[in-house]
């Protein structure tokens, strides 16, 4: 599976491509070529069109000795080597089925990354039974997309994309694909919700529809009316492996884009800025004495980074990127990508109170990080006006918690579920400021707390650092002292 509690489908991507001149026409139309009265009274003909530009994608890969005995040569128990797909060294050979489709007359294929990833062989079989070898010319994780060639002496039958921003709710899809090994299977339904974000990577923004989905459909188109791709099958959420009605495909808008840089240079090169954010929420601002209706909080920069080299600092709240307001970690996400790498961007933020704007050059981004917090449980119970139990930093306190040496501040060892911060801090919280002012000692921090009551109208902004998955990051809370 690709993503937690999602069963992963295949999806070959397509890429709008200068066809040969000897080329034949895509199989696609516009929407605007149909007759309305025609729609949809049946997806015979329409599924007939299209089957010859949707394939099956085979792979196999060669995987180590499993630590299974390999029989020697001449030995009666020699044939179980075949019955168990291991040759003489104890290799053996795994395969994989998914889907794809063809977007040009001269061999090139779409399907999903994590149907040809590892693969040793890959091959391209049509509705007709031709099966052709294919080459992989480039894949793309963030987005599961990945585009193969095939070479034919003919013309090959293709299909066109969708304008998938047009694709709107409640307007009729097919799937076609291989689903279970089944190739050729049509499945019907409509576009069930859009924009749909499933924490998978820094490109969600998922089709949703209900048209039936399953293992084996992944790298498959998803067509309207028009025959034209509005997006590639990829995942399902589904507790039994099957089809629940709830699928996932990547709009046909984005995979144009990633496709026809993979076509270009084989891979897909991201703007970078250099930064960990978290949303910020309309307490948060309010925290910031800023007026917009959303944010994000920096938590971390890298060195030596883009925003490093802006002189953006951890807390820096920001209100818009290039001109465009930020509202979410998600909008900033798309719109960084969105952005030519080494083009310098205005970022508007607020710090200390003050709003600002810095200049950043953007660069290309080479790995991406995942700073997820993991939490550690609460404890029971607390006192003071915070709802927390502090402790200073010892050696000791350090060791328990794992603190780094250059992480100082005060220690949260537990929170009462009665008390103000309760679902914000959690044990093991290092609290580093309370209102934009750095603290070091219980007393200090517990008097800034207590001094912020006098205005319980405002929210306390506390700045801590939290241990994750990927080491101690800062994170920036509100605390309501009112309830």
């Amino acid at each position: 599976m690709r993503f937690p509690a999602l069963a992963a489908l295949a999806v070959l991507v397509s890429v709008p491509l200068a066809a040969p001149a000897a080329a034949q026409q895509s199989l696609s139309q516009t929407l605007d070529q149909i007759d309305p009265k025609e729609r949809p009274a049946s997806f015979r003909d329409l599924s007939k069109r299209l089957m010859p530009a949707v394939v099956n994608i085979s792979t196999s890969k060669t995987v180590a000795p499993d630590g299974m005995p390999t029989f020697p040569e001449g030995s009666p128990m020699e044939r179980f080597n075949d019955f168990f797909g291991r040759d003489e060294d104890g290799f053996r050979r795994e395969g994989s089925l998914g889907s794809g489709f063809v977007i040009s007359a001269d061999g090139y294929v779409v399907t999903n990354n994590h149907v040809i990833e590892g693969a040793d062989e890959i091959e391209v079989n049509f509705a007709n039974g031709r099966v052709l070898d294919a080459e992989l010319i480039g894949r793309d994780q963030d987005t599961d997309l990945a585009v193969l060639k095939v070479k034919s002496s003919t013309p090959l039958p293709f299909v066109s994309f969708a304008d998938s921003d047009s694709a709107e709710v409640g307007d009729w899809v097919i799937a076609i694909g291989n689903p279970f090994g089944f190739g050729g299977s049509v499945s019907a339904g409509i576009i069930s919700a859009r924009n749909r974000d499933l924490n998978a990577g820094r490109s969600d923004d998922f089709i949703q529809t209900d048209a039936a989905i399953n293992r084996g459909n992944s790298g498959g188109p998803l067509f309207n009316l028009g025959g034209e791709v509005v997006g590639v099958n990829t995942a399902i959420i589904s507790p039994t492996g099957g089809s629940v009605g709830i699928g996932f495909s990547v709009p046909s808008n984005l995979v144009n884009k990633i496709t026809s840089e993979l076509i270009k240079s084989g891979r897909i090169r991201r703007s970078w800025m250099g930064v960990n954010v978290q949303d910020a929420d309309e307490s948060l601002v309010r925290a910031y004495k800023a007026s917009a209706k959303g944010g994000v909080i920096v938590t971390r920069i890298t060195d030596d980074g883009p925003a490093d080299k802006a002189m953006l600092e951890v807390g820096d709240l920001i209100l818009s990127f290039d001109n465009q307001p930020v509202a979410s970690v998600r909008e900033l996400t798309r719109v960084i990508a969105d952005t030519p790498i080494g083009k310098d961007v205005p970022v508007r933020l607020v710090r200390d109170g003050r709003a600002r704007t810095f200049t950043v050059t953007m660069g290309e981004l080479e790995e991406q990080t995942d700073d997820e917090a993991a939490q550690l449980p609460d404890l029971p119970a607390s006192a003071n006006d915070l709802g927390a139990d502090l402790t200073g930093i010892d050696d000791d306190i350090r060791r328990r918690y794992g603190i780094p040496k250059d992480v100082d501040g005060v220690v949260v060892t537990s929170v009462s579920a009665r008390g103000p911060a309760y679902g914000k801090l959690v044990r093991g919280d290092v609290i580093v400021e309370v209102n934009f002012e750095r603290v070091t000692t219980v007393s200090e921090t517990l008097d800034k707390v207590k001094a912020a009551r006098a205005t319980p109208a405002e929210p306390l902004l506390i700045r801590v650092k939290r241990r994750g998955e990927a080491g101690w990051f800062d994170q920036f809370l509100s605390v309501d002292l009112g309830k």
